[in-house]
């Protein structure tokens, strides 16, 4: 119904100049254009391209118009053109024997060629090592991205020289997780990169302070999603953590505290309330904190919010 519209009123459109109603649209400039008189009606016009549809992956490939979109994550951001694995060319007939050696050369060359100095290298192995540590902590595509783009920032302002590309990397990828409210602790992401926790938290204040990352602190909440899906423990049990974490937050009672205990304690505590109770220990094991800080922040929750739970 809508395109029947803006058909019509597209056939009631006159050049101003001539009066003329033979328009055209010129999609190489993306211009409207008076086919009489060549006045230009309008610019930077859209193209919407013909309409179709594809019914699997096959039509869907022969029918895309458009390549992969552009990328962070890539080191030349996914727009160059790769030689692919399979000898065979562009109509899928198999290459001769006596070409598959000159195909080797090119496909070897293509790749010396898509890295150009020795920022890009840089740049290259630090992508494929973000790549890796991402996904061994399951984290979504927006975090890698923005991830990318921190390092990359770094890489331009000459941060990286004197430091290690692991470290700088797992900086990165610690700010872009608190950036994007997706969390993970300094020993989640040490266990993963393999470097100590000492060495990422002074690479990382070093990144924040030079790119100026405006970063909040970590929020007790932002874990609770986590730490339950982790435990296997219910929606009721989400619900109840948040209520005590906001009550406690709002008795000023979570500042100065580490927010992956307070989240530990006020879960644990929730818990025992909706009567799917999880021992102190497991709760410590997934929230990579000791028994004794849950019990001391169990104990301060319960005794400033008048709790009577029993044991």
């Amino acid at each position: 119904m809508v395109k029947k519209e803006k058909q019509k009123i597209e056939e009631i459109i006159l050049c101003p100049e001539c009066g003329s109603s033979h328009l055209s649209k010129d999609y190489s400039r993306a211009e409207l254009v008076c086919g009489s008189c060549g006045l230009v009606l309008d610019e930077d016009i859209i193209d919407h391209g013909p309409e179709w549809r594809a019914f699997d992956s096959e039509q869907r490939e022969k029918r895309a118009r458009t390549g992969a979109p552009m990328t962070y994550t890539i080191h030349d951001k996914g727009l160059s053109t790769v030689i692919g694995w399979k000898n065979r060319d562009s109509y899928g007939k198999a290459i001769p024997t006596r070409n598959r050696a000159q195909l080797y050369r090119l496909r070897k060359w293509q790749r010396r060629t898509r890295i150009s100095n020795a920022t890009e290298r840089n740049i290259a192995i630090a992508l494929s090592e973000l790549d890796r540590m991402a996904s061994s902590l399951g984290l979504p595509r927006t975090v890698r991205e923005t991830a990318a783009m921190i390092y990359r920032k770094a890489a331009l302002k000459k941060l990286v020289r004197g430091r290690s590309i692991e470290g700088v990397t797992t900086a990165a990828l610690y700010a872009a997780c608190r950036q994007c409210h997706v969390p993970r602790t300094l020993d989640e992401i040490s266990n993963i990169a393999h470097i100590s926790r000492k060495e990422i938290g002074r690479t990382y204040r070093y990144v924040s302070r030079e790119l100026r990352l405006k970063l909040l602190p970590t929020s007790p909440e932002d874990y609770i999603s986590r730490f339950c899906s982790e435990l296997k423990l219910s929606g009721d049990v989400r619900a109840k953590t948040v209520e005590i974490l906001r009550e406690a937050a709002h008795r000023e009672l979570t500042s100065g505290r580490g927010p992956t205990g307070m989240a530990a304690a006020s879960l644990y505590i929730a818990s025992v309330l909706c009567g799917e109770r999880r021992t102190q220990r497991e709760v410590a094991d997934v929230a990579g904190v000791t028994e004794v800080t849950i019990r001391n922040r169990y104990k301060e929750l319960t005794k400033k919010l008048d709790m009577d739970i029993a044991l």
